[in-house]
C-alpha cells in the first residue's frame, strides 16, 4: 500500500550556523561577545540542535534591514549551503521585519536568542504552571513578529521555534492570540493566587523561607538535592529544571527551614519571560534569606552574578539578606580560587563535599539567628508562651517571685514578624546578666 505524500514527510533535524553581532555598545557591556557566543552555542545544544558553524560580524551599530547587513548576509547564506544547514540562529533578539528579511534572503528558518531560551523552556515546562507561563510569554513575544515568521513556522514543520503554542495557534489572526494571551493570564491569576496561599499558610506557621538563586547551572538543583536529599534533576546543562521544587531543610540545632530552588537567570533573559514566570521568580521576594549560588569555575563569574543581583533588584528582593555560595571550587584551578572574595556573608563550597554542606547550614542557622534574648513573662500570661517558641528556640527558663524568665535563641526573621507581642515583656542585656 504507498503512502501519502502527507505520511512520507519527513522532519528534518535543526542543523544550525550561529551569528552574532558585535557592535561597540556590546563591547563596552560587560559580558564579552565571545563568551555570549559560547553561551549561545549551549543553548542551541540544550535546545537539541546541530551547531553547524559561528560567525561573527563587526559593526558600529545594527543594520536596521538584516542585522548584520545584506554584503554578510550572503556570506551566510554560502556558509549554511557549505554546512547543509537549515537554521540560522542570531545571538540579538530580531525584529519581525527583519526576520521576514532574512528568510527571504536565506530560505530558512531564522531564530534568535529570545525565541531560543523560550523553546527550551517550552522542552522542560511540566507542571501546569510552568505550561501556561511559557505560553504565555511565547505568544506575548510572538504577536509583533506574526508577520515575520509565517513560512518561518511552516518550512519545516517542527523543530526549534515551534514548540509550545505550536503552528495551528499561531498561524491564525492576532485576535485569537490576544483572546489567548487574556485566557493565559486569568488561568495564571489564578494559580498565583493559590501560591500566594500557601505563602501565607508557611507564614502563618512561622516556616523560615529560603531561596535558591543564580545563573543558570550554577549547581543550585544539585544543592537543594544535597541538601535535602530533594529527587530533582541534576544535568550539567542549561536550565535542566525549570518548576521550582521546594523541600524542608534541617538545621544543626534541629531547626526545619524551606529551601526552594529557582529557575536559573541569564544574561538578556527575555522580559516576556520575566513577566510570565514572576509568580515562581517571586519565591526570592518572600524569602527570608537568599542563597546566591556562584559558578566559581566559571570566567565571567562577576558578570553573571551582575545579571542576578540586577533581576533580584527588578523582583524587588535586592534588599534581603543574602549568602554568597562560590560553588565548584573543585572545577576551579590555583588561579581562580585565589582570586574568589573572602568576605563575610560568603562561602566557597562544593556541592559535592558533606563537611561544605554542614558549613551552609551553620551559615544559614547563624544569619538567621538573632542571638540570645530574654523575656520576664508574668506566669498569669500564659497565652504568651507560643509566641516564644515561635520566635526561636527557648533554651532555659527560670521561675523568680510572680515572673517566669525565659532566654530565647531568637529566629531574627521570625522576631520581626512576632516579636512586637512579646516587646513589653523584654528584659535589656545588662539587666538580664545582673539578675545571673
Amino acid at each position: 500500500m504507498s503512502k501519502t505524500p502527507h505520511e512520507t514527510k519527513t522532519i528534518l533535524p535543526d542543523r544550525a550556523v550561529l551569528v552574532s553581532l558585535i557592535t561597540a555598545e556590546a563591547k563596552q557591556s560587560g559580558f564579552l561577545p565571545e563568551y555570549s557566543l559560547e553561551e549561545l552555542v549551549q543553548l542551541a545544544e540544550t535546545a537539541g540542535v546541530e551547531v553547524a558553524d559561528r560567525m561573527t560580524q563587526n559593526r558600529e551599530k545594527r543594520d536596521p534591514r538584516y542585522l548584520i547587513g545584506k554584503g554578510k548576509v550572503v556570506e551566510l547564506r554560502e556558509l549554511m549551503v557549505q554546512h547543509g544547514a537549515n537554521t540560522a540562529i542570531f545571538d540579538q533578539e530580531l525584529s519581525g521585519a527583519q526576520v521576514r528579511n532574512l528568510e527571504e534572503m536565506l530560505d530558512a528558518k531564522i531564530i534568535d536568542r529570545t525565541q531560543l531560551i523560550l523553546d527550551i523552556f517550552a522542552q522542560r515546562a511540566n507542571t501546569r504552571e510552568g505550561i501556561i507561563q511559557v505560553e504565555l510569554a511565547q505568544l506575548t513575544y510572538l504577536l509583533p513578529r506574526l508577520s515575520g515568521h509565517g513560512k518561518n513556522l511552516s518550512r519545516l514543520g517542527g523543530g526549534i521555534g515551534t514548540r509550545g503554542p505550536g503552528e495551528s495557534k499561531l498561524e491564525t489572526d492576532r485576535r485569537h492570540i490576544r483572546r489567548r494571551i487574556g485566557e493565559l493570564k486569568r488561568q495564571l491569576e489564578e494559580v498565583t493566587r493559590h501560591r500566594k496561599l500557601h505563602r501565607s499558610r508557611r507564614q502563618e506557621t512561622g516556616v523560615v523561607q529560603l531561596a535558591l538563586v543564580g545563573y543558570t547551572n550554577a549547581g543550585k538543583s544539585t544543592l537543594l538535592k544535597a541538601l535535602t536529599a530533594a529527587d530533582v534533576l541534576v544535568e550539567n546543562r542549561l536550565f535542566a529544571t525549570l518548576d521550582p521544587t521546594t523541600r524542608v531543610m534541617e538545621l544543626p540545632g534541629g531547626k526545619e527551614v524551606v529551601l526552594t530552588d529557582t529557575v536559573g537567570f541569564i544574561q538578556n533573559l527575555p522580559h516576556d519571560l520575566i513577566a510570565a514566570f514572576r509568580a515562581t521568580l517571586e519565591e526570592a521576594n518572600e524569602a527570608d534569606l537568599i542563597l546566591h549560588v556562584v559558578d566559581a569555575s566559571s570566567p565571567m563569574r562577576g558578570e553573571q552574578m551582575e545579571v542576578v543581583e540586577r533581576i533580584l533588584d527588578e523582583l524587588g528582593a535586592g534588599g534581603k539578606p543574602q549568602i554568597v555560595l562560590y560553588n565548584k571550587i573543585d572545577l576551579c584551578g590555583p588561579g581562580q580560587l585565589e582570586m574568589l572574595p573572602s568576605t563575610k556573608g560568603s562561602l566557597k563550597i562544593s556541592a559535592l563535599d558533606e563537611s561544605d554542606l554542614e558549613r551552609i547550614r551553620q551559615a544559614v542557622q547563624q544569619e538567621l539567628s538573632g542571638g540570645m534574648r530574654t523575656f520576664r513573662i508574668p506566669a498569669q500570661r500564659g497565652d504568651l508562651t507560643p509566641f516564644l517558641y515561635r520566635i526561636g528556640d527557648v533554651v532555659g527558663q527560670q521561675y523568680e517571685e510572680e515572673d517566669i524568665i525565659y532566654s530565647v535563641d531568637v529566629n531574627q526573621g521570625d522576631f520581626e514578624k512576632y516579636g512586637y507581642m512579646l516587646a513589653p515583656f523584654f528584659v535589656p542585656d545588662h539587666e538580664s546578666q545582673s539578675k545571673q
